[in-house]
C-alpha cells in the first residue's frame, strides 16, 4: 500500500436501477462520478445537492452498502468491492457511517450502550470489560457527552442532539479515517446542529479524521466543509473550495442552490402581498 494513495478514490461510478424485462423502468442515479479525498490531510468534503440528486446513492456505495454498476471505489487503492475477511474488517474499522435518522441506528429494547458493545465485541477493541468503559467514554468525552448522561439509558430518553452525537462518538471510538456522515443534522433542531458540526470540526482537527458530507444545506455546508462537490441528475456539476464555490458559483444549477438559500435579514424576510398574506421573500428567491 504506497503512501501517496488518496485515501478514498471515487473512479467514474455509475448505478443504474431497474431496466429489467419485466422490472421498472431504468433509473440512472449516478453517471460517471469521480473524486478523490486525500490520504495526507484530512479534510470535511461535502456533497450537496437537491432530493434525489444520488447523494445518498452514492453514500452507500463509498461504504460498500451497495455495488455500482460501472466503475470502481478504492481505500488506500484497494477496491472495496467484494471484500471479505481480514481486509473487509480492516476497511470497516477505517471507513464509519453517521446517518440521517440517529434513532432508526437503535433497537429500542436495547440501551444506548449495547450500540458500543457491540462493536467493541465485533472489532476487539478492548481487552476487557473496564477498558471497553473507558474507550466509550473518551469517545463520549470528544463529541461533548458525558458517559454518565447518555450510558444506561434508552434511545427514547436522549434528545435528537444527543442521540446523534451517540451515533458520531460510536463512528469515532474505532479510530476510523473516514466518516461518511448523510445529512446528520437534518432531523436535530437548528440549535443541536451547531454541536453536531462542531463534534465533526474537532475530529477533523485534533484527530486528523476525514469526512464525507452528505447534505441539501448549503449553509452548514458553508460553515463547516473544506470542499464542495455539487450534484445534479447524478453528475457532478461543479467542484473546488466549498467557499469560492458558493461564492461565486459558475454553474446554473449552483446558482439556483445558491438563491434559495433563505438570508437572515429583518428588512427583507416578510412583506405582506396585496392580498394581505404574508410570504418569505428572501426564501421565495427575492434579494434583500
Amino acid at each position: 500500500m504506497r503512501a501517496d494513495w488518496p485515501l478514498l478514490a471515487v473512479d467514474g461510478v455509475r448505478k443504474i436501477f431497474g431496466g429489467g424485462v419485466f422490472g421498472p423502468p431504468k433509473v440512472v442515479a449516478l453517471d460517471d462520478v469521480s473524486f478523490e479525498i486525500a490520504g495526507d490531510r484530512p479534510a470535511i468534503v461535502t456533497v450537496a445537492g437537491e432530493s434525489g440528486c444520488g447523494k445518498t446513492t452514492l453514500a452507500r456505495i463509498v461504504l460498500g452498502l451497495l455495488r455500482p454498476s460501472e466503475g470502481a471505489v478504492r481505500h488506500r487503492g484497494a477496491p472495496i468491492s467484494g471484500l471479505r475477511g481480514a481486509p473487509a474488517r480492516a476497511f470497516r474499522r477505517d471507513v464509519q457511517a453517521v446517518f440521517q435518522d440517529p434513532f432508526a441506528a437503535f433497537n429500542p429494547f436495547y440501551r444506548v450502550d449495547h450500540v458500543f458493545d457491540v462493536l467493541v465485541r465485533g472489532l476487539a477493541l478492548a481487552r476487557d470489560r473496564r477498558e471497553a468503559r473507558a474507550l466509550i467514554g473518551e469517545a463520549l468525552e470528544r463529541v461533548g457527552l458525558d458517559a454518565g448522561d447518555v450510558l444506561g439509558r434508552f434511545p427514547h430518553e436522549l434528545s435528537g442532539g444527543q442521540v446523534q452525537r451517540v451515533m458520531v462518538a460510536r463512528a469515532f471510538l474505532v479510530r476510523p479515517q473516514l466518516i461518511v456522515a448523510d445529512e446528520p443534522v437534518s432531523m436535530v433542531d437548528a440549535s443541536l446542529r451547531r454541536t453536531v458540526l462542531d463534534s465533526m470540526r474537532r475530529l477533523r482537527d485534533v484527530f486528523g479524521v476525514s469526512f464525507l458530507y452528505v447534505t441539501h444545506d448549503l449553509s452548514t455546508a458553508y460553515e463547516v466543509s473544506d470542499e464542495i462537490l455539487i450534484l445534479h441528475g447524478g453528475r457532478i456539476v461543479e467542484r473546488g473550495a466549498t467557499r469560492a464555490v458558493l461564492d461565486h458559483p459558475t454553474h446554473a444549477y449552483t446558482r439556483q442552490l445558491v438563491s434559495a438559500v433563505p438570508i437572515a435579514d429583518p428588512e427583507a424576510a416578510w412583506r405582506r402581498t396585496r392580498g394581505g398574506r404574508q410570504r418569505d421573500a428572501i426564501a421565495a428567491g427575492a434579494q434583500p
